[in-house]
């Protein structure tokens, strides 16, 4: 076993605000950066989507942070009312809080960002990029809503790599329209044969390729 395959995992908790959310953050030996993953809606730290990504995330030697963006309380409301889940700007605070804490923290204070938006939480990260343009260096969306961040879409200038399933028609017209007002370098990569939640064998590995690539390249 090589020295640098040492790996430490430990839970932490992420002050935003009012809130305190709970994530699990990975951080192997001599990272070569963070990606921290912001879920899609109805979804939590435990997405096992997510996981599978960070999963290949380090093995390629980057730091992952999956943390949710809501608290339990707030959570049991979505689940029957879906009030946060599409509250953008409520999302994109508690990322920047999570940046801030990234940058803050001893184990993770040398290591350029990344975020990993999926479905809503990629609209929230293109909003939360924009906000902190210096410590973000690279965004990836997976089925994200880029079209969510709005008129701060025009602020992101962060290497963006938007990925959407092939058979998720509605989602690619989304990201090529979003991808028109992102000022940064941006790329949209179509994965064949999939479906919004990259179900299809296969799907999900070939997500985290790309993700791989992209973030080892811009971090």
């Amino acid at each position: 076993m090589h020295a640098h395959t040492l790996t430490t995992e430990r839970s932490v908790r992420i002050p935003a605000g009012q809130s305190t959310l709970d994530g699990d953050l990975t951080v192997p030996d001599r990272a070569r950066g963070i990606v921290l993953f912001a879920h899609g809606s109805g979804s939590s730290r435990f997405s096992s989507r997510n996981r599978h990504v960070a999963a290949a995330l380090q093995t390629a030697g980057l730091a992952t942070l999956l943390m949710d963006l809501l608290t339990p309380d707030e959570e049991q409301v979505d689940a029957v009312t879906a009030h946060f889940r599409f509250d953008i700007g409520l999302l994109a605070e508690r990322l920047v809080h999570a940046t801030d804490w990234l940058g803050a923290h001893v184990a993770t204070a040398n290591l350029g960002i990344g975020y990993f938006g999926a479905s809503t939480g990629g609209g929230a990260a293109l909003v939360a990029a924009a906000e902190r343009p210096r410590a973000v260096k690279a965004v990836v969306s997976r089925g994200g809503r880029p079209d969510l961040a709005g008129p701060a879409l025009g602020r992101v200038i962060t290497p963006t790599l938007l990925i959407v399933g092939g058979l998720d028609a509605p989602v690619i017209d989304m990201n090529e329209a979003a991808m028109r007002q992102v000022r940064a370098e941006t790329r949209l990569e179509i994965v064949p044969g999939a479906t919004h939640l990259f179900e299809e064998p296969g799907t999900l590995d070939h997500v985290a390729a790309l993700a791989c690539g992209w973030f080892l390249r811009h971090l």
